[in-house]
């Protein structure tokens, strides 16, 4: 249950777990505004006060449900190190491709005309797009639940399109297809992670969604070196999934939108453990969360539609969070991904190349653990991006002077090397903590369209990065070679001036604090040093009234 108004931390002291302690609202027929209020405040007063290893004893279920919902992204990097690697094999050459001809004529080999790889390979990124527009309707509508039990449905139908794929055309309609579910995964399970857990959680959890695309990805290079073909891997996967989703509990924070109070305290206690040493009550958090949507639809907005993420102060809200979506390919994430391709042209053979592929694909999930050390160290979210990205452009520059060098085996074998240090540098920073931003900076009401837009530009700076980067470096076409470092490190240039004025510092703050810094129209650069009271606030008065008689109906219905 992510945390909702307004002081600030990330770990300090308990937040608790004893039974929901009813006494606390008046069992009247209707509860006075300040009740409400002091409720509300109690409850932040906690989850500011929470520490991380407090957090993990309240909210190990939590932990539990959130980490089997992310789980789902591992089926996407699973596809896309599989599909772009499928190439190499000459059985799947003969079956889909054309036939290659000497001067003869004789047959020589078969190989998937380059634009049908292109076509797979973005496939599954036009499907992507459709799913994350669908997404940003049908989860707010139906709740997250069943949105994603419905999705992994489709992908165990589509899935088996491979299995019976007669010609590279109907390769294309799967990737496609499975693109729509796998949209979907990419901004629910991040939404999700952000609004079942508390402040002091949601740093680690939201990031944790990353380690899940290096795994899939790390089992994708694994079936390679195999000599495997499971494309039915997705299909076992999913089973097993659905089967748990079914049983997790929904977000409190989409019951609160939607008026379930009853229902999204519910849920609260099936997401917390008991611990009578603390003092944790599912009112007061109810409270809370009501607050915080009284207090976005007062001083932000009443909509919740694609157009009013385009209004007034979420307009800044969404171009950030966009652009932090979109940085992770414009720091030179597609270059990054050509270290193999280096390496090779230094003399490795390709049995080894792949293996520091899947040395790559592990550095991206340890990346992810080095995230968490340096986030519980206390470092905020804004530096690392700031920090991550200087230390990105300083070695792309290295890497274009490498191209100077005479001689050009070792040239490509330190190219090679320096893109793993590069790749462990993003995920220790800009790859991971993104994850965390995009999941903060959105408003509650407006969060899953916000995610929505962010990542369909993601998918569509990814597309145009994954054309230019490949003529960047073919021989055949423009021939830049370790030049590209100097393009790559511009673009990463200008991303590090656009952290520097525009990405705040959320960590530590409660939802309602940021959507109120934001609606004060704070300077990004001073977000961590500007104190705010969300309680001094007007809020819309509807919606804590309706809060009010449901909690006065709820007593009455206990007491008969």
């Amino acid at each position: 249950m992510a945390s909702a108004t307004g002081t600030k931390a990330d770990d300090d002291v308990p937040p608790s777990s004893t039974a929901p302690k009813e006494e606390h609202v008046p069992a009247k027929e209707s509860v006075l505004m300040s009740d409400v209020i002091q409720n509300a405040k109690r409850a932040t007063e906690k989850e500011h006060n929470m520490t991380l290893w407090q957090g993990l004893r309240l909210y190990p279920k939590a932990i539990a449900w959130s980490v089997l919902i992310s789980t789902c992204i591992a089926m996407e990097g699973y596809d896309v190190s599989l599909v772009n690697n499928f190439y190499a094999f000459p059985q799947f050459n003969q079956k889909y491709g054309v036939p290659l001809t000497d001067a003869d004529g004789n047959v020589t080999s078969y190989q998937v005309p380059a634009a049908w790889q292109a076509g797979l390979s973005n496939g599954a990124v036009v499907g992507e797009i459709i799913g994350l527009v669908i997404n940003g309707w049908v989860s707010e509508r139906f709740g997250y639940r069943y949105t994603v039990i419905s999705c992994l449905v489709l992908i165990i139908s589509f899935t088996a399109i491979f299995f019976t794929a007669q010609s590279v055309v109907h390769l294309q309609v799967a990737e496609i297809l499975c693109g729509i579910p796998w949209g979907v995964f990419q901004t629910l399970t991040i939404t999700y992670a952000s609004e079942v857990c508390p402040v002091a959680l949601r740093g680690y959890l939201t990031t944790y969604i990353n380690l899940c695309w290096g795994i899939g990805q790390m089992i994708g290079i694994g079936v390679i070196m195999g000599n495997l073909w499971p494309l039915c891997a997705p299909m076992d996967v999913a089973g097993p999934l659905i089967v748990g989703i079914y049983f997790a509990p929904e977000s409190p924070w989409w019951l609160v939108r939607k008026g379930k109070l009853d229902e999204a305290k519910r849920s609260l206690l099936r997401l917390t453990s008991l611990d009578q040493e603390t003092d944790f009550d599912a009112d007061e958090t109810v409270a809370m969360m009501v607050h915080t949507s009284a207090l976005e639809q007062k001083v932000i907005t009443k909509g919740a539609s694609y157009l009013d993420c385009f209004k007034g102060v979420d307009r800044r809200r969404t171009e950030i969070v966009c652009m932090c979506w979109a940085i992770q390919n414009l720091s030179g994430n597609s270059f990054s991904n050509y270290s193999t391709y280096f390496l090779q042209q230094a003399g490795l053979n390709n049995d080894k190349a792949y293996a520091f592929a899947m040395g790559q694909y592990a550095i991206n999930c340890v990346g992810v653990f080095g995230a968490w050390m340096l986030i519980t160290l206390g470092i905020g979210r804004r530096t690392l991006y700031l920090y991550g990205l200087a230390a990105l452009f300083t070695m792309l520059m290295i890497l274009g002077f490498l191209g100077l060098a005479g001689d050009r085996n070792a040239a490509s074998l330190a190219t090679g090397s320096i893109m793993l240090v590069w790749a462990l540098c993003y995920q220790l920073t800009v790859g991971t903590v993104c994850y965390s931003l995009v999941a903060e900076l959105s408003t509650r009401r407006l969060q899953i369209k916000t995610v929505v837009l962010g990542r369909i530009l993601y998918n569509i700076v990814a597309i145009i990065c994954g054309v230019l980067t490949p003529y960047m470096l073919n021989p055949s076409a423009w021939d830049w070679g370790n030049y590209a470092g100097f393009f790559w490190a511009g673009s990463c240039f200008i991303c590090f001036i656009y952290t520097f004025f525009r990405v705040p510092e959320p960590t530590g703050r409660t939802f309602a604090e940021l959507d109120l810094l934001f609606e004060k129209n704070i300077s990004a650069r001073k977000f961590a040093s500007t104190d705010v009271d969300v309680f001094a606030e007007n809020v819309e008065q509807d919606v804590m009234k309706n809060y009010g008689d449901q909690i006065a109906i709820s007593h009455m219905e206990t007491k008969v």
